[in-house]
């Protein structure tokens, strides 16, 4: 039996005629004065004070920080102490600062942290204990990582992961967030050797607050001191005002070791916008330049280009005032070539040099395996144009159609290929391919003439008239410009359908025909001449003379 617990007994049977109990409350009482370092002071009824650390809990190694106690205006002292070992430094503060409850520390080290309360003396009593304030050194190892699974934009309502991860092999996490006084802790998951790392669930999230977060790693035999703190993680909840416009120079298409610039700009005139890779764990943050009255842009440079740059980018912006993102701009693809060791080859059909109106044809091909294949024009900010490949005659390929091509189609072309697992890294480039449009288009009464002649029925849509032989016809109107290509006068006729075809023949679309596409006409032209005729008028042509052929044949259009 204890001393304490024999005094207790010698005290009780002392007791003569009154209640037993009341000598070893009186015990406890004054046991309860002076109980060693962890209970200095007997816990009385008094309101418990607040206990606060400025400039605040968690402090950089060798910074200056002051623990604050405050108790009811009749306090007459107040006392500081450290739960599970006590605290040399404050046997150490001048009497003048504790008796107003001001505990500072010059230069914060690793002997300063820990769990605290405080107290107060009022004209009788000891307060109740304030609430434990942990004081945090920070700085004590390097720092960690922090990143957003599956990326910093997280949908309204959504809630979202945030990984902190170390080389070091920590024993445990905390995340934090700004503003926030208070720490999430957790321990750190199993993980290869030589490293640590934690997850913490946050949210669900929504635009009407700021969502800033940073994370330390810490050891379990110093709980309380902590590594630097990781770079800043902000996430991006999109609300629902204006999305701005997201753009690239010199273009989409880029090879490493180049420079990139993506330029966010709008007209809402945005104090700050982020730019953010789908899928991706970065946001980058840059204040935005006010171009003039309600406009303003960002520019994100990217430099030197690696193939981890490709991705499909966005982004939003922001006023100061408010802590809401925009909606996000439309996505921009951002592509690296010569990821993939085949080169396509490029050509045109019919050729590198036509006059404005006619169709073109752009053919991209590759030995190689490609899913798909894009066409870019060099000097053009917008996406490439991108179709699905198909194998054909021993080699993939795809087919670009320019119909009808315009001036504005003249330019350098070049094509490249890609695969479906990582569609934003691209072939080697072709050759560049030259494509120059005139800027006379074809003439208009052969292209009517074309279309009217296609229009016949079957039995008269492959007729076709021997080369040279309607050099007697002759236009009623005015004569087509040189250089066209017309139907040409002749001094024959139409062979008859027992005369033998011979010679070169053009067909009703304006080209070479084959003999076997030839259609003999009748000795008697005019019932084929009645069925153009009525054939013309009712696909809903202009009424006009045209060109008068051999045996009184006219085609109307």
């Amino acid at each position: 039996m204890t001393a304490v617990h024999r005094g207790l007994i010698h005290l009780q049977s002392r007791a003569v005629g009154g209640d037993a109990m009341t000598p070893i409350l009186m015990v406890l009482i004054c046991l309860g004065l002076s109980l060693g370092p962890r209970t200095h002071v007997q816990a009385g009824t008094l309101p418990k004070p607040t206990l606060w650390a400025e400039p605040g809990s968690v402090i950089t190694q060798g910074s200056p920080v002051t623990l604050r106690c405050q108790g009811s205006l009749e306090t007459q002292e107040y006392r500081l102490y450290r739960e599970k070992k006590a605290a040399s430094w404050i046997r150490q503060i001048p009497q003048e600062l504790v008796k107003k409850g001001q505990f500072p520390i010059q230069s914060i080290a690793g002997e300063h942290t820990g769990q605290y309360r405080c107290r107060y003396h009022g004209r009788t009593d000891w307060s109740e204990p304030s609430d434990p304030l942990e004081l945090v050194m920070t700085g004590g190892y390097n720092k960690p990582t922090l990143s957003a699974l599956p990326s910093p934009v997280v949908t309204p309502g959504v809630s979202v992961t945030l990984q902190c991860g170390s080389l070091v092999a920590f024993d445990g996490f905390a995340l934090c967030k700004e503003e926030d006084e208070h720490s999430q802790r957790l321990n750190s998951q199993p993980c290869t050797r030589g490293s640590s790392r934690a997850v913490f669930p946050v949210g669900p999230v929504s635009p009407s607050r700021r969502w800033t977060y940073r994370c330390y790693g810490y050891h379990s035999h110093s709980p309380y001191v902590w590594s630097s703190p990781s770079d800043v993680l902000e996430l991006l909840v999109p609300g629902v005002s204006e999305k701005p416009s997201l753009s690239v120079q010199p273009g989409p298409v880029v090879t490493p070791g180049e420079t990139l610039t993506l330029q966010c700009g709008s007209d809402v005139g945005y104090d700050r916008f982020a730019l953010y890779k789908d899928w991706g764990t970065d946001l980058l943050q840059r204040p935005g330049r006010q171009l003039q009255a309600g406009l303003s842009q960002a520019n994100f440079t990217l430099s030197p280009v690696s193939r981890s740059h490709g991705g499909q980018y966005r982004c939003s912006g922001a006023h100061n005032f408010s802590s809401e993102w925009s909606a996000p701009s439309d996505p921009l693809d951002i592509l690296i070539a010569g990821q993939i060791p085949d080169t396509p080859s490029l050509s045109v059909q019919p050729g590198p040099t036509v006059a404005s109106g006619e169709n073109v044809t752009l053919l991209c091909q590759s030995q190689g395996w490609m899913d798909t294949f894009l066409l870019t024009k060099e000097g053009a900010a917008g996406a490439p144009l991108r179709l699905s490949s198909k194998y054909q005659s021993d080699k993939y390929q795809a087919e670009f159609p320019m119909s009808p091509v315009t001036s504005a189609h003249t330019g350098t072309y070049r094509c490249y290929g890609s695969r479906s697992f990582n569609p934003y890294l691209l072939s080697h480039p072709s050759d560049p391919l030259e494509l120059v449009v005139s800027g006379e288009a074809p003439d208009p009464v052969l292209s009517e003439l074309k279309g009217s002649a296609q229009a016949l029925p079957q039995e008269s849509s492959g007729l076709g008239w021997r080369e040279g032989a309607l050099k007697e016809a002759q236009p009623e109107g005015p004569q087509p410009s040189e250089g066209r290509r017309t139907v040409g006068p002749s001094q024959a006729h139409p062979p008859s359908a027992a005369s033998p075809a011979s010679g070169r023949w053009w067909g009703a679309d304006g080209n070479l025909a084959s003999p076997r596409t030839v259609l003999r006409l009748p000795e008697d032209p005019v019932p084929l001449k009645d069925q153009a005729q009525t054939s013309l008028q009712g696909a809903g042509q202009r009424q006009s003379e045209g060109y008068k052929l051999p045996g009184a044949l006219r085609l109307r259009w």
